[in-house]
Formats: structure tokens, sequence, C-alpha cells
């Protein structure tokens, strides 16, 4: 086992015996696995595009795979070998339709080298486990070209994420599958280190094209996020809790909740559920409970009701827990002990009956809190005040933007984000995305002329949103560069999908962000001299010096 894809690897180094995040050896082994099996689809479907033949299942099917392997997503080992057996099976497929479309086009056999992992197959699971410790991030000697290769399928995890939510609402795009294929291909391949630095830069351009198709699959389909207080108090009826970001499932829930006297509250990244128009409907909606991922050992307890895992985020129990057997998982989330809820038939629902059976069986939730949170900011909204916005700046009334989008984590130093927060001067707004905002989206904070302090645009996706309001507030200010709006970047990043937010932010040109509270294990020295060099990106310090910085516009 080698694993450094997220914040918390073991030592700012890389996990070796167990992840920090309970990921056992044998589960990290099966991922790396997979993406290897995953790099020989890819291998195939480059050389079919070549020749004019494209396969979007694949595609899609490869975007589920990678999103499995995500930090917190997937514990299920059997899973893990089905997805293995799965892969392979369409890498045949795949490998049979390139020979025959080779033949036909060349009028000759293919006879050219192949990569191992477009060739190695087997079916036994004990040859999973010894050929996963050959694969893995290791088998790369170079330093330097393992960082690029392994920050470029990084981000390209956080990509597939996002390209799978879309997809699940029926928003496909060719050009981000094809991208997907061509940047698990290259990493068999002996590429400079310029073609694989414009890879990287390449999956920040797929970044932001795959944010907007998301964007666009929620909005199309759920309506305009809107300025909304989201009650974090609980109500006397049982209720099911809803964890992740599948807004699908959100949906279909609540039309399945209707009318049985089971509530639904959200929890972690699925606050933003609240903000949307098509789900204030439902008068069942009950609020958001509890706070960031990592807290779901104490707020599922509590919760007393069935709890849903959409999506990643999910964390082993502890001994003391005993709510596994109201735990339950769907999409590409697994849990070992827990009910995964089937995939949705084409054309119908998935099937949440066994939740509302058991929530009405359970004791409605224990209080943690009460009052409320306000949200929704996402760029329609914050556009629709943007006239407010634009004189609050001219005037002077607000002086600074700070964008402290992102991930949350357990550890101490994740309180820098809540002292930043606390310490900003009372005439700058906060933008933010993604559950690092529960470090601060609580306080009193306070508003500018009735604009509040902190601005919560959604899920970690909808750092998109922030992109597109700080273009346009340079084209409201007239200025050339983004670089010279009064805005800083103050980044927390944890999982996979930040890292996809973070290259997208580089290929729109932000320059000077700053990634706390550790820059990524997998830059190597060098790589990250490059990307210092280039986009000033910085580590985070002291609280005191970075607010002082970020005021300065340094």
């Amino acid at each position: 086992m080698y694993c450094y894809q997220c914040q918390e690897t073991a030592k700012n180094s890389g996990c070796t015996v167990k992840g920090v995040c309970g990921k056992a050896e044998d589960t990290a082994n099966l991922q790396d696995l997979l993406i290897f099996v995953l790099k020989g689809i890819a291998v195939y479907a480059e050389k079919l595009a070549v020749l004019g033949i494209r396969d979007r299942d694949s595609g899609f099917f490869t975007a589920k795979a990678l999103f499995a392997t995500i930090t917190n997503a997937n514990w299920d080992n059997e899973r893990f070998v089905a997805l293995i057996r799965e892969a392979l099976a369409r890498r045949a497929a795949l490998r049979k339709q390139f020979l025959a479309a080779y033949r036909k086009s060349n009028g000759k056999a293919f006879d050219g080298a192949l990569p191992e992992a477009a060739t190695w197959t087997s079916d036994d699971p004990a040859a999973f486990a010894e050929k996963a410790k050959a694969v893995g991030v290791l088998s790369t000697a170079n330093e330097d070209v393992r960082s690029l290769r392994e920050l470029l399928i990084i981000g390209l995890k956080g990509i597939a994420a996002y390209a799978e939510h879309a997809a699940v609402l029926g928003y496909e795009e060719d050009g981000i599958y094809d991208f997907m294929m061509e940047a698990l291909a290259s990493t068999t391949k002996d590429l400079s280190v310029d073609q694989m630095v414009a890879l990287v830069m390449k999956a920040g351009e797929k970044a932001v094209a795959t944010m907007a198709l998301l964007d666009k699959a929620n909005t199309s389909t759920y309506g305009n996020p809107e300025m909304t207080k989201v009650s974090v108090g609980v109500r006397s009826n049982p209720g099911i809790l809803i964890s992740g970001h599948d807004l699908k499932d959100v949906q279909e829930l609540l039309e399945q909740t209707e009318g049985t006297g089971v509530d639904v509250y959200t929890h972690g990244e699925m606050l933003p559920a609240n903000y949307y128009p098509a789900f204030k409907k439902f008068k069942h909606l009950a609020g958001n409970y509890g706070g960031s991922w990592w807290r779901q050992n104490q707020e599922f307890e509590s919760f007393n009701g069935p709890v849903l895992l959409t999506t990643n985020c999910l964390v082993p129990l502890k001994k003391e827990n005993t709510y596994l057997k109201r735990l339950f998982t769907t999409g590409m989330a697994g849990y070992p002990g827990a009910t995964h809820i089937a995939d949705r038939p084409k054309g119908g629902m998935k099937d949440f009956s066994a939740l509302v059976k058991l929530a009405k069986t359970c004791p409605p939730p224990a209080q943690l809190e009460s009052g409320a949170i306000v949200g929704g900011f996402a760029h329609n909204q914050v556009l629709a005040l943007a006239d407010k916005v634009v004189a609050a700046v001219k005037s002077g009334a607000i002086k600074r933007f700070v964008v402290m989008a992102g991930c949350d984590g357990r550890f101490p130093s994740r309180e820098y984000f809540t002292q930043v927060a606390q310490s900003l001067p009372k005439d700058t707004v906060i933008l933010t995305a993604g559950c690092a905002k529960y470090r601060y989206n609580k306080l009193a904070l306070g508003d500018i002329g009735g604009i509040p302090r902190v601005l919560d645009a959604g899920q970690c996706n909808d750092s998109y949103s922030l992109a597109v309001v700080a273009l346009k507030l340079k084209e409201a200010f007239g200025l050339s560069d983004i670089n010279q709006l009064p805005l800083s970047f103050d980044i927390g990043w944890y999982v996979q999908k930040a890292v996809a937010g973070l290259l997208a932010l580089l290929s729109l040109g932000v320059k000077g962000i700053r990634l706390g509270p550790t820059l990524p294990a997998f830059l190597s020295p060098n790589v990250a001299k490059v990307l210092v060099e280039k986009f000033d990106i910085k580590p985070t310090t002291t609280v005191e010096a970075d607010v002082a910085a970020m005021m300065a516009g340094k």
C-alpha cells in the first residue's frame, strides 16, 4: 500500500500500512488495480478514437470507477472486485473492437506494442491481490514523473466525480470522456515533462467544463439556488438523513417519503439541496442536521433514524457506534455491512422503501443545535445582487473578497480557517463552497449593507459559481485580468475533488492561491517549484500573517 491522495496522509508523505482515513491495505491495493485496468481501457478507447469510433458507455463506466476510488467513498472490497471484473470485461470487448476496426482500416492485423495495463488479465481475486502490489503509485520510479502522473490522475478523479453527477441527470459530453481516456492512457507512455505538464493544465480546463456541465444539469433540473434560511434544529417526526452530493437521490427520496410522516434532513455536502426551488416545495424537508463529514460518528449516532450516503464522505464506524444497521449506501458509495440501494432501472427510480419502513420504527433525531444558517449564493443569486455588490466595492464598504472554498478535515490545523474568518476585517466578504464552510458558516459574522459576509455557493462542485462571479466582477469593473480584482484565495483541501477545483482555478489564470493546511504530498519538490513559480501557489502560514498579506493584496 502507498496512498497519498488526501491532505491527511501520514506525515504528509504517504500511508503505507493503513490509511489515516481508515482504509485497509487490501482495499487500497484493489483500488490501485482498478485504476491499472482502467488505463488499459483508455489505451483501446484512445486507439479507437483515432479510427473515429467512440464508446460513451465506457466513458461513463470509467468515470464511475474512478469515483469509487476517491477518499471516503467506498470501503467494500467485494464491490471493488466486481468493478475490476467488469473493467476487464469491458477492456476485452474494446480490444476486440479495436483489432477488428484496425484490420478493416489498415488491411492488416495490428502488431504494435501494448502496455501491460492493456494485456494483463485474470479472474482470480487472489491474483488481483498479488498483481495490485506491483501496479500502485510507486511502480513509477522517477519521483517527478510519478508526481505529474499522480497529479493528473488525482485531478481526474475529481473530474470523474462531477461528470458522474451530471450524467445521472442526463447531461454528458463526449469531450470530457475523451479527455479521461487521453489522460489515463498518457500514464502508460514515456512523455516529456512539458507534455505531462500540458496534460495537467488541460485537466484544469476540463474541470471547468465538467463543473459547468454539472451546474447546467443541476440548475436546469432543479432551478437556480436561492438565498435561503435553513433550519439546523429538529422536529418531532422520525427522520431520514441524507449525505453526499447526488441531488437526484434527494429528489427521489423526497418523493417517496412525502405523506409518510417521515422527515428528511440533509447532512454535510447535501446542505445545499435546501437552496433549490424544486426541493423547497417538500414541506417534510426539515433542514440540515450536524456539520462536516468528519463529525458523522457522533452525528449519525444521535440522529436515531436511517442514514443514506449517496457519494463520498463516509468514514468508518467506531467500536462504540451502533448505526451500521441503519446505514444505507447507494451509487458508488459502499461500506461492508451497510445496506446498498441498487441503481435505478432505466426510466425508473431507486427504491428507498426500506429506509422509510425503518424510519417509522425509529425515534426522532436528538437535538444538536437550534436556529438557522443562510446559503444559496450560487452565481445566479450573487449576480442578481451584482449592482449592490459593485456599489459596495466602489463606496469602500467592501474592501476585499476572500474565497475560502474547498474541504474540511478533522485535524486541529483546520482551526486556522475558523480563525481567518474571525480575523478578517468587517469590510471583507467570504465566498465559499464545499464543506470547508462548516468551519465558519455558523459564526455571527454579520453583513455589509444587507450582503451577508459569508456567501455560500453550495457544494464543492459549486466552486464553479465562485469562478463565474469573479469573472463577472472583472467584467463589471472593466479589468483585463482576474488577478486585478480585490480578491484573495485561501483554499482548504482534503479530497480529490478539491484538486480538480484547484486545477480549474489555475486554468482560469488565477494566481497567488493559498493552499492548506499542507501542500499536497503528491507534489515532488520539483513539481511544486514549477507550480509556485508559474502560479505563485503558497502554503498557508499563520492566521495573522496570511490575513495581513491578503488585505494587502499579496
